[in-house]
């Protein structure tokens, strides 16, 4: 066999077993990957039932109605709206007009959530660094 030869079944077995180990890890972490998705995408998506998946959006002003430990509220994209249905304490972050990330199942054009993780404000700032500013 020629150096050249050998040279190209090294790298072809190498290229291959990655690829082999890739897709097997692609494969066993499938039911922990969960991709995050707008109303908008998922009300045009033809989700299977008891699909689980991430909803993405701002929660709609006035929409949060409360009930004992129920609450619901709209989560919007500013194109389309989805009701959401939660059973469970929120998170402090949680308030309307505020970014949110629920995860849960859509049955019956209702969002299920199980999960509800309130997004905080990109632009704090520590409050040192503020009045230092601020006497600038």
């Amino acid at each position: 066999m020629t150096p050249k030869k050998k040279r190209f079944y090294i790298i072809f077995s190498a290229f291959s077993f990655f690829c082999f180990i890739v897709g097997i890890t692609l494969i066993i972490l499938q039911d922990n990957i969960l991709f995050f998705y707008t109303p908008s995408e998922i009300l045009q998506k033809n989700l299977k039932q008891n699909e689980k998946i991430r909803l993405g959006g701002l929660v709609e002003e006035n929409s949060v109605m409360r009930n004992d430990i129920k609450i619901n509220f709209i989560i919007t994209d500013l194109k389309k709206n989805i009701e959401v249905s939660y059973k469970g304490i929120l998170p402090d972050l949680f308030r309307e007009g505020q970014g949110v990330i629920v995860q849960g199942y859509l049955k019956n054009n209702i969002f299920e959530a199980t999960e509800v993780l309130a997004k905080h404000d990109e632009n704090y700032m520590p409050p040192e660094i503020k009045k230092k500013l601020e006497n600038q």
